[in-house]
């Protein structure tokens, strides 16, 4: 299994003009982060998690020919924005994409992309394939992924366990019964958007503290705001197995 990180930043934070920070400013392509997605390559196919505002940006960055599937973890527009641009996996593969989302999700993605469900299909729109997933494990094309759902504040959300990988974003409480299906992962990606206090996301030492819990053999931190700081300058903060994800960052696991 291959996993690529698309995006680990955040909208969080990020000023809409001009910003005179030092991450903002930095010629260390570590910290440029798109919003946060990732794929996921299995015997050649393709599976990504979320598809934010940069999606299509994301997929030519990293020559993305075919698409198996998209999951998504939850609803909010920095997870689902880019959905529209799968129509171009549509007309590559001469195929549906296989969409994979909770009922409350699937219900978001009818309102906001509405066109998509009307009686008359506009010539060009994505032609979708909707999966119902639950708190269950589940299959796509004989690639197991098993739900770990975390809470965003008050919102549930879904993290998803392949095989010793597991990924999960936008969280800031997991409870005791999910955090069993976390324990022996190899590696666990998970957000820590900053350094201060946040209502719906992990810090960087709740996220610490959780990796020493769960005791992965390796960790990476993800939905990263620039208010965390320069990658090089938290990297050297980390105990040895947590590092800083980075766009563009590639993990082989046996």
């Amino acid at each position: 299994m291959k996993v690529t990180f698309l995006g680990t930043g955040t909208s969080q934070g990020i000023p809409l003009i001009a910003c005179p920070c030092s991450v903002c400013n930095s010629a260390d392509p570590k910290d440029n982060r798109l919003r946060t997605s990732v794929l996921i390559e299995v015997d050649g196919k393709n599976f990504v998690i979320d598809t934010g505002p940069d999606f299509r940006m994301q997929m030519l960055r990293e020559n993305v020919k075919h698409l198996e599937a998209v999951i998504f973890t939850h609803e909010h527009k920095d997870h689902t924005a880019g959905f529209d641009d799968i129509r171009a996996f549509n007309f590559v593969m001469r195929k549906k994409m296989n969409v994979y989302a909770t009922e409350r999700v699937q219900n978001a993605i009818r309102r906001e992309f509405a066109y998509i469900f009307s009686d008359f299909k506009y010539p060009g729109i994505p032609e979708i394939e909707l999966h119902l997933i639950k708190n269950e494990t589940f299959e796509i094309d004989n690639v197991e992924f098993t739900p770990i759902e975390v809470m965003h504040y008050k919102l549930p959300v879904l993290g998803f366990r392949i095989g010793a990988f597991t990924y999960i974003t936008d969280a800031n409480a997991i409870s005791e019964e999910e955090k069993e299906k976390i324990k022996g992962s190899k590696i666990l990606v998970l957000n820590a958007l900053r350094r201060e206090e946040h209502i719906s996301h992990f810090t960087l030492q709740q996220a610490i503290d959780l990796v020493k819990e769960l005791k992965p053999e390796q960790a990476y931190f993800t939905h990263i705001s620039h208010q965390l700081g320069l990658h090089s300058e938290v990297e050297k903060e980390l105990p040895e197995n947590i590092h800083l994800a980075y766009d563009g960052l590639k993990l082989d696991l046996i």
